[in-house]
């Protein structure tokens, strides 16, 4: 077993449950619009959104577009015109509010926090993630996070972790360990610069992918046994 020092963590659905973050935002955007939120229209958005941000993780469409032209191809697709840009600007505001924890994450970074150089690592809108990191619990334990936005690049991209190490002092990849629940863009990160990975697969999904992590865990404490 390797003897890791550094952690890079990703943040949605690793650490915090994006999926309620999501949904929640989603009611109260649309219940602010007096629209019924139908299962037809969320799960069109979900389908659409997730393509998006994975043409956004292959370099072929940028934050900006994908952000402000999401919900104006939503309401299109239903027959209505609307104001993409400043429905966008609701939905961020209901969707920082979502800190919901997976579970075990909040022991598991306070226990790593004493022993381990921990690190973000998240494709997304920085004030969105720093907000809902502060409000979890989790930030102070992280001794510097990394967003996308803020780097030029983004998971899996060579030039995003190149940044991120450049950044971390003294920083050595073969004693360092990605966490991640995305194989396009953690692991394959991951493994586009040589470093070791582990896929958090809580709902134990099978990998048809030629993406093939290091690691593979079911629940967060199993990272325990990776480490020790």
């Amino acid at each position: 077993m390797k003897n890791y020092q550094t952690l890079l963590f990703d943040v949605d659905d690793t650490l915090l449950d994006f999926g309620a973050a999501e949904d929640n935002a989603l009611r109260l955007l649309f219940e602010e619009q007096k629209v019924s939120l139908t299962v037809e229209i969320e799960n069109y958005y979900k389908k659409m959104n997730k393509g998006m941000w994975q043409e956004f993780e292959l370099g072929k469409l940028d934050r900006d577009e994908l952000v402000n032209t999401r919900f104006s191809k939503l309401f299109k697709a239903f027959g209505q015109e609307v104001d993409g840009v400043l429905l966008e600007q609701k939905y961020r505001g209901y969707l920082e509010e979502g800190h919901e924890l997976i579970d075990g994450a909040q022991s598991l970074i306070q226990n790593l926090k004493k022993e381990y150089d921990l690190y973000i690592v998240t494709n997304g809108v920085s004030k969105t993630q720093y907000r809902r990191l502060q409000d979890s619990g989790l930030h102070s334990a992280f001794k510097d996070v990394f967003v996308s936005e803020d780097t030029g690049y983004q998971k899996p991209m060579k030039e995003y972790f190149d940044y991120v190490f450049a950044r971390i002092p003294n920083f050595k990849r073969e004693n360092s360990l990605i966490i991640g629940d995305t194989l396009g863009s953690d692991i394959l990160g991951g493994k586009n610069v040589g470093m070791d990975t582990c896929w958090f697969n809580p709902t134990n999904k099978s990998n048809t992918s030629e993406i093939v992590p290091t690691y593979q865990i079911a629940e967060l404490e199993k990272l325990y046994d990776i480490l020790n």
